[in-house]
């Protein structure tokens, strides 16, 4: 049974915690974490859905899921990402993108530097089938014909500028 800590609208923490599934009340909200995994090329890594999933089935995403309770946004985004993709990452290597407010989500986007032999991605089983390494200009054109999961698009163009100038410097 998977529990989410719960927070009011400035991120202040409301010492309750709620079971997946179950409804939040307004004004409540949870943690999500997003990583996008960049390598020296410049590449990013998406993974695609399983076509089992309820939502977003066959469809690409950048690794990501709901913070457990007890856990910080960093170690849910390093817990994501390995339980995701087999990658080892420590918290001090994410570099926060940005966080986007939804109706009922705080939503940390990280970036993480990293150089992976698609090879060696580990998919989770019910959760991913397939992983790439993409251009920038291929993510756009997923984006476009609606190949990458709606979310994970429409979060990306929160942080999108500076994703683009820490692609530079990392």
């Amino acid at each position: 049974m998977e529990r989410w800590d719960l927070y009011d609208q400035n991120r202040k923490p409301l010492n309750r915690t709620i079971v997946r599934g179950e409804k939040k009340q307004t004004g409540e909200y949870h943690t999500l974490v997003e990583v996008w995994t960049v390598n020296s090329n410049g590449e990013i890594l998406v993974t695609l859905r399983d076509p089992r999933k309820k939502d977003y089935p066959d469809k690409w995403e950048n690794t990501g899921g709901s913070a457990l309770a007890g856990e910080t946004s960093q170690t849910a985004a390093v817990r994501e990402l390995y339980e995701e993709t087999g990658i080892i990452a420590t918290e001090d290597e994410l570099i926060l993108l940005g966080t986007y407010q939804e109706e009922s989500e705080f939503v940390d986007i990280y970036l993480l530097k990293r150089d992976n032999l698609i090879e060696g991605i580990v998919l989770q089983v019910g959760e991913t089938v397939d992983a790439k390494w993409i251009t920038p200009e291929t993510l756009d054109k997923m984006i476009r014909n609606f190949e990458l999961a709606l979310p994970t698009g429409l979060r990306f163009q929160h942080v999108r500028s500076e994703f683009e100038r820490l692609l530079h410097l990392v």
